[in-house]
């Protein structure tokens, strides 16, 4: 279990099946740095074109189509001063009849104080001078190389992850990747300082950030979208249009793993879901729509993980 330094010398806005910029073992621990998702890096210059550029990838040493790539985010530190969002919120979450009333777009600046957690805007009327909320890091698109050869660009996401922009992919999640081409070839960006449900401003708090993360190989992993795993909850998502198709695909995978982590069957197995299940509209603002599937972890769900029937 090696800790790896890297430093990125060259970033993709696509996932694909690219040369790896690192090869690891299962359990090695990573630490780089990721560009904003207009490209730019903790002194503010432009490194790649806008559109979520990603670091990586990284290949996962006997990583094969079928298994899954684990991902552990232990730790994200902003390493500039400063994110961004835009402002008003996306036509795509308002009544298409007021449409014409929104303002057109406007970019705004936020303060990121690390120190104290907090990211505050700048500038703005003063009605809202001063307006702070708590710095919740978080990472928007990542995910291992698309299956077929596919070159996928990172405004979007599928099975294979990608812009999922999800608030609770964040440190101490682990995230498991279905692999689809050798190596797994994982990728990462677009992190963000702060985000609410849906990204329905277009943006998170988008910033650079110094990224530490491990990876580990699960051999003959069933799953077919990504599946996470925090201290209180279990989750699944997926993406596609329109919103019910998401719901729909992170539903089926969960249930997926109910049968197989409990041994129930698909009758059974809806009594958890009817009772307990929980939704989150993670993204609605990019060319595939995001839903999260959540059970919270109790004296039943428990007996679920990302390693198999615990």
């Amino acid at each position: 279990m090696a800790l790896h330094r890297f430093v990125p010398t060259a970033y993709s806005n696509v996932m694909a099946t690219l040369p790896p910029v690192l090869t690891v073992a299962s359990g090695d621990t990573i630490v780089t740095t990721t560009l904003d998702a207009a490209g730019f890096d903790h002194d503010g210059v432009q490194k790649a074109p806008r559109g979520n550029p990603m670091t990586g990838p990284f290949a996962v040493e006997g990583a094969e189509p079928g298994d899954a790539i684990i991902v552990k985010i232990d730790r994200m530190t902003p390493n500039r001063a400063t994110g961004w969002t835009y402002a008003p919120l996306s036509q795509q979450v308002v009544d298409p009849r007021t449409v014409a009333d929104l303002p057109k777009s406007e970019r705004f600046e936020w303060a990121i104080d690390a120190g104290q957690g907090t990211v505050t805007l700048i500038g703005g009327s003063e009605r809202i001078a001063g307006w702070s909320f708590p710095l919740a890091p978080m990472i928007g698109c990542f995910g291992v190389a698309p299956a077929g050869g596919q070159a996928i660009s990172t405004a979007t996401s599928g099975p294979y992850g990608g812009n999922m922009d999800y608030r609770r992919f964040a440190p101490g999640a682990r995230i498991a990747f279905p692999v689809s081409e050798k190596g797994g070839l994982f990728f990462l960006g677009d992190g963000h300082a702060g985000q609410g449900d849906g990204e329905i401003v277009g943006t998170g708090i988008e910033t650079s950030f110094e990224i530490e993360f491990t990876l580990h190989l699960r051999k003959n992993a069933p799953g077919r979208w990504p599946r996470c795993e925090t201290e209180t909850e279990i989750v699944t998502i997926a993406s596609g249009r329109p919103l019910d198709q998401p719901l729909q695909f992170a539903t089926t995978e969960m249930l997926r793993w109910i049968v197989e982590d409990l041994g129930v069957d698909a009758v059974e197995a809806s009594h958890l879901l009817g009772q307990m299940v929980r939704y989150d509209v993670a993204n609605v603002f990019n060319p595939a729509y995001c839903v999260a599937c959540r059970l919270e972890k109790n004296e039943i769900t428990r007996r679920m993980s990302l390693l198999g029937q615990g």
